[in-house]
């Protein structure tokens, strides 16, 4: 079998203008954020992004490299919204496609399993029909007739996600409470990444934890990279927690231009080395957070 180890700036280098990018995790959990700043690094641009969105989704709209936002919702979690993201989309700066998780979910899949779309019953009497009017129904060829939402696949042209664990082949294993959709993110992509906390051999995952926690297969796996904190300031259960010290400095950062500025300069425009000690910095200055 093939080791499919690589690195994130390689990872990040299939990545062209104009693309659509799947970010795995949801909310402020599990994201890739090693990738994202490579992403902010690499001046990829013109980006269709389609996420359960968090600071993945603000930060590339904060740099201006998103196009369109294909999402269920956009949140810190703890915190309501991702300031970045509401001011984007307030502004009409970028293109959104809000839907219902439930479409969200059933466009992943339909993508994933090659079809053109999946009926569902979400959406219907919602607004979500009337602020994507290019969403079509659909009548059940069967004797009942219904009509239901036509939701189709939400192709990609890459996926990211980051996991507690992979090995070597591209297997990757979730160790939290919440090991969701990242499968189905990579299903969808025609190129397909994962970042870990640790990579393995081949045969220790299940030193980690049962069969059941490798969600993800190495047959939907182009490359795997370890990544250490590769999810900060996100969590990553069991290996840390969301660092909310760090999350509400990068919120109060977003308040004016010269904050966020500084804090550009001091966090995202600097390789993950550099993020790493930034942190560590900021968390001996102020405890600002800390890198895990």
């Amino acid at each position: 079998m093939t080791d499919k180890r690589t690195t994130v700036e390689d990872m990040v280098a299939e990545v062209a203008d104009g693309m659509t990018v799947g970010i795995g995790g949801w909310g402020s959990r599990r994201k890739p954020m090693a990738v994202v700043r490579a992403l902010l690094r690499s001046g990829a641009r013109d980006l269709t992004v389609v996420a359960y969105g968090g600071p993945d989704v603000g930060l590339l709209c904060a740099a201006g490299r998103v196009r369109k936002a294909v999402y269920a919702f956009v949140t810190l979690d703890s915190i309501a919204l991702d300031p970045h993201f509401r001011r984007a989309r307030q502004a009409g700066a970028i293109e959104a496609a809000e839907l219902d998780e439930g479409m969200f979910y059933l466009g992943l899949l339909a993508a994933a399993q090659r079809v053109p779309f999946l009926p569902t019953r979400a959406g219907l009497g919602s607004d979500v029909l009337r602020c994507n009017p290019g969403l079509a129904t659909v009548r059940s060829p069967y004797g009942d007739g219904e009509e239901l939402v036509a939701m189709p696949a939400l192709d990609l042209d890459v996926a990211f996600v980051h996991c507690n664990r992979a090995d070597t082949h591209g297997n990757g294993q979730l160790l939290g409470p919440d090991p969701f959709f990242d499968e189905l993110f990579l299903g969808a992509a025609r190129r397909r990444f994962v970042t870990a906390e640790k990579v393995v051999e081949p045969g220790r995952l299940l030193d980690e934890g049962p069969i059941q926690t490798i969600t993800v297969s190495r047959l939907m796996t182009d490359g795997v990279a370890e990544v250490p904190g590769g999810a900060h300031f996100t969590s990553c259960a069991p290996d840390y927690g969301r660092d909310e010290a760090f999350q509400r400095r990068y919120v109060a950062a977003a308040a004016d231009d010269d904050t966020w500025a500084a804090f550009e300069a001091r966090f995202v425009q600097v390789d993950e080395a550099g993020y790493r000690a930034a942190v560590a910095e900021a968390a001996d200055d102020d405890g600002a957070g800390t890198v895990r």
